[in-house]
């Protein structure tokens, strides 16, 4: 089979994101790897999407279809030691600004992260409420026109993030396969806006374990997760970006309704019903209900916080509409 011409046809059909590479100024790649540093610390949180914080931020476009062309033309580049050609057509400089900054994220922010949701909770979590609800309102917003089949799956979004949110903690063995399919399956929600990696690790029954390895630099525990979070990655952005480019508006609005129904995951004031304790001796909420800041005092003695809370919720809010100002300033003066 004669393949001769072929790279060199896909390498055309990628010069757009080339040129956009090549145009962009080291203010901007810097801008890129806040969003990333962003991203990450989402990515940490159960509840929070890093495609969340990559679509409010201006950037999930390009990253889905960066994503989408580290496919078999590029490997095949590589392979023929075109290596330029390769970094190119997969938007290199753009992946690795994005991605450097989540990974930072990641090692740095994961001891943070869990301290503060351990010693201020209802404060992050208000936190990360208003700027999800932002989030999804400013997604809706992106749909030129709502007709009955975009608010079906509005709705069918809703229902399945709100479905997704009463599953149960599991206990799954930590073997390298099963931290390579976890990795696969919680990697997805890194560019998927409304559904959590963390919460989906959790589910899983394996968050606190990633979380004890990226503070202990399990490196065998990591790479088996990693291997798994690349794979699952580069599937996952073939899928979307085609739901996208051809279905736009309809995979907006199912967006959306993730969006909203994680809302539920991401409450501040949560009642315990159920405890179990893991593997390594924590406990861990198995199953929880939502109540009001007052009940919640009565319930359990503690300071509901609900007016530090509510600023942390329009600081959430305010926060997306700096994020959409900052997109538009920094597309537009990138490309200059």
């Amino acid at each position: 089979m004669n393949v001769k011409t072929a790279p060199r046809a896909d390498i055309s059909d990628s010069d757009s994101g080339a040129a956009a590479v090549e145009s962009r100024t080291l203010y901007a790649y810097l801008g890129l790897l806040i969003r990333g540093l962003a991203m990450g610390a989402a990515d940490v949180v159960p509840g929070v999407s890093g495609g969340t914080i990559a679509f409010i931020s201006g950037i999930y476009d390009e990253l889905i279809d960066s994503l989408r062309r580290c496919d078999l033309v590029a490997l095949q580049l590589v392979l023929r030691l075109r290596i330029k050609d390769a970094w190119q057509r997969i938007n290199g400089h753009f992946l690795a600004a994005v991605f450097s900054g989540v990974l930072i994220s990641v090692l740095s922010l994961a001891k943070a992260v869990t301290y503060l949701l351990a010693t201020a909770p209802i404060l992050v979590w208000s936190f990360f409420f208003g700027l999800i609800l932002s989030a999804g309102l400013y997604i809706g917003r992106q749909i030129p026109q709502w007709n009955w089949q975009r608010l079906a799956l509005l709705l069918l979004g809703l229902s399945l993030a709100l479905a997704i949110s009463d599953l149960k903690p599991a206990q799954l063995p930590e073997t390298w396969w099963i931290l390579m399919a976890a990795g696969a399956i919680a990697v997805c929600a890194m560019i998927l806006p409304g559904v959590s990696g963390g919460f989906l690790l959790l589910v899983m029954g394996l968050y606190q374990s990633v979380i004890a390895a990226v503070v202990e630099l399990n490196i065998l525990f990591l790479a088996s997760l990693g291997a798994g979070c690349v794979v699952g990655l580069l599937l996952f952005s073939h899928l979307l970006h085609w739901l996208l480019e051809r279905y736009h508006a309809a995979t907006m609005a199912l967006l959306t309704g993730f969006l909203l129904g994680s809302l539920k995951l991401v409450w501040p004031w949560k009642q315990t019903l159920t405890s179990v304790q893991d593997r390594h001796g924590e406990w861990v909420p198995l199953v929880q209900e939502n109540v009001l800041p007052l009940q919640y005092s009565a319930l359990t003695g503690v300071d509901s916080l609900w007016g530090l809370a509510l600023l942390c919720a329009v600081s959430g809010l305010l926060l997306v509409g700096c994020l959409e100002w900052r997109a538009r300033v920094g597309n537009t003066a990138g490309r200059k």
